[in-house]
Order: structure tokens, then C-alpha cells, then sequence
């Protein structure tokens, strides 16, 4: 067994803007007899990790340690663990009580980096259940995309209603969540539809196979060229990431019957739901919040099946986390951010 710190580096969060992250010394105790000690190696960032550093994130605590994607190997195990061993390269789980079955508030409570301290940090002890194997082919960077932006696509599109080739995947903007989406799209034979407002962030999309791009600033009335691509039909699946300034012209965009899969609010806006819309055309709209260890098994063994890289804009150091936030908040990016927090 690794000998282990006694103290280590993290970052620690007020909930008072980006540039005001801590860069602090912690202590390190052992793990439990049902948990192990990860060395964390990479970090990713996401919307949610903004709204934590700025105070806006419901329910987050104040003194975090923020971020909740993270991967790395397992160093040390508590005397109850069978099922792992050190050396191991694994992800915790975005809720770490969330093993299966339904979102509840028992395991929303366990979620890293809002309600609990994150993955921002050197090392995080965490239970022996909440891990998942790390595909062979990703790199620990790669890897640490996966726990909320990559299994929050893979749960919409191979959740209750799994889409099936031939279907058509609307994909709003090129960020974590989009990309994965469209990434998963095509790996299951369908067609994929993304809109961003920047001809050289599509052309990252274009590279990945996507076969049909909207500039929204050039095309706003994009929920038209939706159903002019798929013939009048409109799309089976929405991947809506804008919130209430978009859900407008989702609802316009799917088909009849079809599914607008609710992730983000980065748009913003005061709009609601049209509910005569749903009602009307039997839309589902259906809200998603991650998902479970189990669901991120299955997601890994599509990865690993179909060979699926994540796609990373740009990769900061540790001790330039602070530039990394600042980056995400610039929207300039196509994919994740990543942090690597261990250079060995």
C-alpha cells in the first residue's frame, strides 16, 4: 500500500466569485473499512461549477471544496474492500450515494462539489460503491469528463425513451453536455443536428461527424431549419441546455411525441414550459440530474465499445486553476476544461 500524506493540497471555495479561490493545506486521514483514497489526477470543470464559485448553486454549502468531476487511482483501501485494489483507475460517481435506481434527496444529498466537498483537491477519500473503472483507452484527463457532462448525455438519450438508429438528436451549443450528446448520437447510428454561434466551434462538431450545423446568430429562427432538415418531422430527441430562452424553440423543434431533455439554464430568461405545446403535440419534458453508478458502468462499456474520446479544448495545472474557471466563464471553449491536479 502507497504510503500515504499526511496533508495535501485544495482548493476552497466562499461561494464569492472564481478569483477568490483558496488554495489551502488539509489533512489526510486513512481511509474507512468501506472506503478507498483516490489520488486525484485530472479534474474537469461544468456550468454548475461556476454558479458554486459565484454563490449561485442551490443548496451548496459555504468553505467547499467545489468540482465533482474527477479522475484518478486508488492508493489505499479500507480492510472491508474486496472489490478493489491499488493502481486501480477510477471515477467517484457525481452523487456518491446515487449506486441506482431513482434521483432522490437522500442521494442528492452526497452530490461532490455542492452539497460536499469535491474532487478540487490532491487526494478524497470516498465509499468503496461510488466508484466506477476507468475505460482503458482514456487518459486520466479524458476520464475525468465523464461523471456528470458525458452520463448526463448518455441518460437522456439511453434513458426511458433510448434513441435508435435513424433517429434525429438535437444538440443546443458545443459544450460538455452537447458534445457528449452528439458524440453518443452517433455512435448509435442517428443523426445529429447541433447550433452554436460559431462557424470555426462547428467545424469541431463537422470533424466529429455531425451532419447538420446551425449558426443561430446567422439562422435565428433555427427551430424552422430543424424541421426543414429532418422534412417537416422534427426531431426525436432535444439536448436543451439553454433554459427558458430556448425552450421555446425546442418545443418547435421536436417531433411529435418527442423528448426535450432539460439539462441547463446557461441562456437564461423568464419563459416557462409551453404548456399547450406539450399538450398539443405530446412532447415529454423531462428534467435530468446526472445519474448512477450503474448507468455510469453501462456508459463506459459504450465508450470503450465504440472507442469514444472526450473532447477537450484546453488542459490548465493545478496551480492554475483559477485561469481554467476564468476560461469557462469566457464560453470560448468547444468540449471540457480540464485541470491536471497530479503531474506523476
Amino acid at each position: 500500500m502507497v504510503k500515504l500524506p499526511q496533508t495535501i493540497r485544495e482548493y476552497k471555495t466562499r461561494g464569492d466569485k472564481p478569483q477568490n479561490l483558496r488554495l489551502e493545506q488539509a489533512s489526510l486521514s486513512p481511509p474507512r473499512a468501506s472506503e478507498v483514497t483516490v489520488k486525484i489526477h485530472a479534474v474537469s470543470l461544468q456550468y454548475r461549477d461556476l454558479l458554486v464559485v459565484h454563490g449561485r448553486y442551490a443548496g451548496a454549502r459555504g468553505d467547499l471544496v467545489p468540482c465533482s468531476d474527477g479522475a484518478g487511482e486508488i492508493v489505499a483501501v479500507g480492510a472491508d474492500v474486496k472489490r478493489w485494489k491499488v493502481g486501480d483507475r477510477v471515477c467517484p460517481n457525481f452523487a456518491l450515494d446515487h449506486v441506482c435506481g431513482d434521483v432522490t434527496e437522500e442521494t442528492k444529498a452526497t452530490a461532490l462539489g455542492g452539497n460536499i466537498d469535491g474532487v478540487l483537491r490532491e487526494y478524497i477519500n470516498v465509499p468503496a460503491y461510488s466508484i466506477v473503472r476507468i475505460p482503458d483507452h482514456l487518459s486520466y484527463e479524458e476520464a475525468s469528463t465523464l461523471p456528470c457532462a458525458a452520463l448526463t448525455a448518455y441518460c437522456a438519450l439511453l434513458g426511458p425513451r433510448p434513441l435508435k438508429g435513424g433517429d434525429y438528436v438535437l444538440a443546443l451549443g458545443t459544450g460538455g453536455v452537447s458534445t457528449f450528446a452528439a458524440q453518443i448520437a452517433l455512435a448509435s447510428g442517428a443523426n445529429v443536428i447541433v447550433t452554436s454561434s460559431s462557424d470555426e466551434k462547428m467545424e469541431v462538431a463537422r470533424k466529429l461527424g455531425v451532419q447538420h450545423r446551425i449558426n443561430y446568430k446567422k439562422t435565428p429562427n433555427w427551430d424552422e431549419e430543424v424541421r426543414k432538415i429532418t422534412g417537416g418531422r422534427g426531431v426525436d430527441h432535444v439536448i436543451e441546455v439553454g433554459g427558458p430562452n430556448t425552450l421555446q424553440k425546442s418545443s418547435r423543434a421536436v417531433k411529435d411525441s418527442g423528448w426535450v431533455h432539460i439539462i441547463g439554464f446557461v441562456s437564461g430568461g423568464e419563459h416557462g414550459i409551453p404548456v399547450e405545446t406539450a399538450i398539443w403535440n405530446a412532447i415529454t419534458f423531462r428534467g435530468l440530474l446526472v445519474g448512477s453508478v450503474m448507468q455510469f458502468e453501462d456508459m463506459n462499456r459504450l465508450f470503450a465499445a465504440r472507442d469514444i474520446h472526450p473532447i477537450i479544448d484546453r488542459v490548465f495545472t493545478f496551480e492554475h486553476a483559477i485561469d481554467a474557471y476564468t476560461y469557462l466563464e469566457s464560453q470560448k471553449h468547444v468540449g471540457k476544461v480540464v485541470i491536471q491536479v497530479s503531474k506523476d
